[in-house]
């Protein structure tokens, strides 16, 4: 496949701090890449300067293989959609609008049917008449996940798209991306239950202090090394029938 998402040599600085550093990432279609580090580490603004929202003070970012600063809103919605980690809606719409909003500027009947689609995609097929605005976090998670998917966007990024819901949905979240991955899209996502990312993620790119530690499949990348520097964790991924499971303790 090729590379959807092409980052060289990144760097942000924020309120004179350097968030992150030296950022070299590819992403290609029909992958799930999880972007794993600690909090403050600078996943989210990773996140977002691969879509061209935070400045880069130094590298380039391409999208299809464009420079992503040469880009117009409009191409850049073309090639990349967005789930921000920050959920907040300011309308009480039903859930179905609130999806619609991933799609081109079509009528409601038009646009209905998809928007249903997507939201049985992640199991919400019954919130569709819902007010996003009545809903428990991980409801409002779901419906999110349906209007980032509707989208159709060759590049699916996606901040702690995890966070809010129960396991099972945990995991129903990340087989929709990965059948999203299986159709030809390439997925970025940032994660913190590192079993979640092991199980789901065909590599994970881990950060420390805003520079790339390590990039690889997880199995081979979550080593106990890596988990006591990173993370503060004595452990270990351990195989198991279900897929690797995280055995860990926080370092004394």
């Amino acid at each position: 496949m090729t590379s959807v998402l092409a980052m060289a040599d990144c760097g942000v600085v924020l309120g004179g701090r350097r968030v992150i550093s030296g950022v070299s990432l590819e992403v290609r279609g029909g992958e799930v890449v999880g972007v794993l580090g600690a909090n403050g580490g600078g996943k989210t603004t990773l996140l977002r300067a691969a879509l061209g929202l935070a400045r880069l003070t130094s590298g380039q970012v391409r999208l299809g293989g464009c420079p992503v600063g040469e880009l117009t809103e409009a191409g850049r919605a073309a090639l990349a959609a967005y789930l921000p980690q920050d959920r907040r809606v300011g309308w009480n719409l039903p859930a179905w609008r609130i999806v619609a909003l991933g799609l081109p500027l079509i009528s409601p009947s038009r646009a209905r049917p998809n928007t249903l689609a997507a939201l049985g995609s992640v199991g919400a097929e019954d919130l569709a008449e819902r007010g996003i605005l009545d809903m428990s976090g991980g409801e409002r998670a779901r419906v999110l996940i349906a209007r980032l998917i509707v989208t159709g966007a060759p590049l699916l990024i996606a901040d702690e798209p995890a966070a809010g819901l129960d396991p099972e949905a945990q995991f129903q979240v990340m087989e929709v991306l990965r059948t999203r991955a299986a159709l030809g899209a390439a997925v970025l996502v940032s994660l913190h239950d590192l079993t979640l990312a092991a199980r789901c993620c065909d590599r994970v790119v881990v950060l420390g202090q805003g520079r790339m530690l390590a990039d690889g499949p997880p199995a081979a990348t979550l080593t106990p090394d890596l988990l006591a520097s990173a993370f503060a964790l004595d452990g270990a991924l351990i195989p198991s029938a279900m897929g690797h499971v995280l055995a860990a303790r926080r370092l004394r």
